[in-house]
């Protein structure tokens, strides 16, 4: 979910395969703030937990990358489903509150063994993608973008806290030294056949 309000049409996204876990840069000379890594590697059923519908309370940061502390808050839904015995999903999250809505493509290589996540803003359109994957329960991923013509390290965080809840956390990184969390969503399983119609959150 690159959420840039207004959270992914694929493009691969170069693996570099190392005999030790990967948590470093793509050029070693290069600054880069701490995890940052467009290597890591997942499974094809990450996003197997995922499926179905969910309730989700989000908090945004107004302004990013000037040193704010004020949060907006609202809540939304959102509807997952598998493409592809799971190598593909998509869902939408739908929030009520700003009658605004974006699309989650995930794309998984097989060779390469890592997702590819597009956000697709209904106001933007589609962002470039993070990539990575889960190790056990928890996930990230990881790009290169611009936030008001500013270039930014993007990462996603996901954790499966238990079989009902789970957290979605992104992060930019100006400076290439820090990052700062500007959007948090908690998610918590619900009854599918009450908020979501044919793979849709209901309106």
């Amino acid at each position: 979910m690159r959420q840039h309000l207004v959270r992914q049409a694929p493009a691969i996204v170069v693996c570099l395969f190392a005999a030790f876990t990967v948590f470093g840069a793509d050029t070693p000379s290069e600054p880069i703030p701490p995890g940052y890594s467009t290597t890591l590697t997942g499974d094809m059923h990450d996003f197997d937990y995922f499926v179905g519908g969910w309730t989700t309370k989000q908090r945004r940061l107004k302004a990013r990358g000037v040193g704010s502390s004020d949060w907006e808050e609202f809540t939304a839904t959102e509807c997952l489903s598998l493409y592809l015995d799971g190598q593909a999903t998509v869902d939408e999250l739908y929030m009520p509150a700003k009658h605004r809505a974006g699309l989650t493509v995930r794309a998984f290589d097989l060779q390469k063994h890592q997702w590819s996540i597009y956000w697709v803003s209904g106001e933007a359109g589609p962002l470039d993608p993070v990539v990575g994957g889960f190790q056990g329960n928890h996930g990230e991923f990881y790009a290169t973008d611009e936030e008001n013509h500013r270039p930014v390290k993007v990462r996603y965080l996901w954790d499966k806290i238990d079989h009902d809840h789970a957290r979605w956390q992104q992060a930019f990184s100006f400076d290439n030294r820090t990052w700062e969390t500007n959007w948090i969503g908690e998610f918590t399983r619900a009854d599918t056949s009450k908020i979501c119609e044919n793979g849709r959150p209901r309106r």
